[in-house]
């Protein structure tokens, strides 16, 4: 299936009824290809350590349209969609989500700081949350996009956690070949930090 970038429009040339419109006239299904395909070449390149290419390619993805609109639809379709950051903002109408897909740009971008919020927990202490404000966190969305490829084809094949498309039970069927072997390891040990994030006092190095 070949599939072209259609044109991006400055978001100055159309009003609400029009954003709104081109956001509900959305093909996603030709969305997640072009997008798909990218990420397809990328992964392929950084597989061949033809880094010139990732580097290119991955410039190619973050400025795609189609990239743009995949990272708002993620952000805006999940739990935290509806809770803004320290400017307040939500993108809750069509129109909205599309004006951000059409003013994302790292040109002059600059982070803004995370809100802050406290979040109870069942022994009663609290647990602490930081929320980027949703262009933040569409501009993560889009990176991750091109950077997810990357670390597909790069990173150990035998981590499980916090990987796409893997879960526990691949970790279970993993452990289950390695110790079934007649010269396996006869232990195995599990660790968990007591409120690892809470308690390591992190420094900051400037280089």
């Amino acid at each position: 299936m070949n599939v072209s970038e259609p044109e991006m429009t400055s978001v100055t040339d159309l009003t609400d009824k029009e954003l709104a419109q081109k956001w509900k006239e959305t093909n996603w299904t030709e969305v997640e290809t072009i997008v798909n395909n990218l990420q397809v070449r990328i992964a392929s390149t950084a597989k061949n350590k033809d880094w010139k290419s990732v580097n290119k390619l991955s410039r190619l993805l973050t400025n795609s349209y189609c990239a743009k609109l995949l990272a708002v639809r993620k952000v805006t379709g999940n739990k935290g969609g509806k809770t803004p950051g320290v400017d307040g903002v939500v993108w809750t109408s069509p129109a909205d989500k599309m004006r951000a897909v059409l003013s994302l740009t790292k040109k002059g971008y600059r982070a803004k700081p995370l809100k802050r919020k406290y979040i109870p927990k069942k022994n009663g202490k609290v647990r602490p949350l930081n929320i980027p404000t949703l262009y933040d966190r569409a501009m993560q969305t889009l990176y991750a996009l091109a950077l997810s490829p990357v670390e597909s084809a790069t990173s150990d094949r035998t981590s499980f956690g916090f990987k796409p498309y893997r879960s526990t039970k691949d970790a279970c069927e993993y452990l289950f070949i390695c110790l079934s072997k007649k010269i396996a390891p006869q232990w195995i040990v599990e660790g968990d930090i007591k409120a690892c994030f809470d308690e390591v006092r992190l420094k900051s190095y400037v280089v």
